[in-house]
């Protein structure tokens, strides 16, 4: 397929070369008495088509239309080479069969006033009753498409193409896409051989680019391994995320039970400043600025205005830490009454809501839940593992000295 199209895509951009036909030839449904170009195919075959649908339809074509014609020629003739007959048709028929009936079905002011929602409506109607043809001939039409500037046309053909991706064809649509510049095309096919790398390596494509394009393996390779990595940067930021959301937890049952610096528990001052009784004094400061200005906000109380409701919604602080105690009754695993506010009301609260709330946001609460506790567990175990591992250095050093 490789070969086929460097004689299908010359140095220029435009088609060059022939290539071996594919299948019988096809009546052509653009023929008539009034027309005024011919379309010189393989094997100069002709199509009768008109001047005006052409360069309605392609700006490339339109150019071409427009040049001065020679003194005693036979007419007006575009010559498009180095693909076979049948899809020439199939590219001429999707011109005139996509385009012609939406000026008629279609009389909304938009289709009247608004080139773009038309080309919408003309893709629609490529992908909806054009799809088989597309498909039979989704390369050859990418090719044309993309030389002529049929961006419509262009765009079917590289959703047809991508949903018809194997692990044998991916590398030669792969190439295809780069050479089209197709990148919505080009980002299926590497979605595909990272999904499907093993069975990708074992095919002969994949040999062939080996042996004549190590260049191109190579980039595949490493925009493979940037893929590979940005995934586990991404999953270490999302861990990161619900580390912090248990330390905060933790933090939080840790100053409301016990008291840290400036807050002190129920009923109680604050603690005497300790650094070594603080687990962790960054978030527990971050904390503690939260519930002081959740104490003297008064945004909370006072709703602001109707006109100011849409931009302001309360305050972003004090719903934080709204989010973090409910956030903590749904963690809280302890029998008795919590000492951290709101645990037991907020406890109540879901479980006579629990039928009332919407199931997406349900779900999406009970991954949070899930996420966070799940971090709290490897925290703790994490803490476990390193405070054995520092026991057992202490035991070994002072058998050492012992010795």
């Amino acid at each position: 397929m490789m070969k086929e199209l460097d004689h299908a895509i010359g140095e220029d951009g435009r088609p060059g070369g022939s290539i071996r036909e594919m299948g019988n030839s096809r009546t052509d449904p653009s023929g008539g008495d009034d027309a005024d170009v011919q379309i010189l195919t393989t094997r100069k075959r002709r199509i009768p088509a008109h001047s005006k649908v052409l360069a309605a339809a392609s700006p490339v074509l339109e150019s071409m239309l427009d040049r001065p014609q020679k003194r005693g020629g036979e007419g007006r003739v575009i010559p498009i080479l180095g693909v076979p007959h049948d899809a020439v048709c199939a590219f001429v028929r999707l011109l005139y069969s996509v385009r012609t009936p939406q000026f008629n079905l279609c009389r909304c002011w938009i289709c009247r006033d608004k080139i773009h929602h038309y080309r919408m409506c003309v893709t629609t109607a490529v992908e909806g009753e054009e799809a088989p043809e597309v498909g039979e001939h989704g390369v050859h039409l990418l090719v044309l498409s993309h030389v002529y500037q049929v961006g419509w046309l262009k765009r079917a053909c590289e959703r047809a193409l991508a949903s018809r991706l194997t692990a044998e064809g991916v590398v030669d649509v792969l190439v295809l896409a780069r050479r089209c510049d197709a990148p919505w095309l080009h980002l299926r096919c590497m979605r595909f051989i990272a999904r499907d790398y093993a069975a990708v390596e074992r095919t002969e494509a994949w040999r062939f680019l080996q042996d004549n394009d190590p260049w191109l393996e190579l980039d595949i390779l490493q925009s493979l391994q940037d893929a590979h990595l940005k995934r586990r940067r991404r999953k270490r930021e999302v861990e990161k995320v619900y580390t912090e959301l248990s330390e905060a937890m933790e933090c939080l049952q840790h100053i409301c039970a016990e008291g840290c610096t400036e807050i002190g528990p129920s009923g109680r001052g604050p603690p005497p400043r300790d650094p070594t009784h603080c687990p962790n004094p960054a978030t527990c400061r971050g904390l503690q600025q939260l519930i002081h200005h959740f104490a003297a906000c008064d945004r909370k109380k006072k709703p602001p205005p109707q006109k100011q409701q849409q931009q302001q919604q309360g305050c972003p602080r004090c719903k934080r830490l709204w989010q973090l105690l409910r956030l903590h009754s749904a963690i809280c695993v302890h029998p008795d009454p919590c000492k951290v506010p709101l645990c037991s009301q907020f406890k109540q609260k879901m479980e006579q809501t629990k039928r009332k709330e919407e199931e997406e946001e349900a779900e999406k609460w009970k991954l949070l839940v899930k996420k966070v506790a799940s971090a709290r567990v490897v925290s703790y175990l994490v803490k476990r593992k390193r405070q054995e591992g520092i026991q057992s250095q202490e035991a070994w050093l002072q058998q050492k000295l012992i010795d």
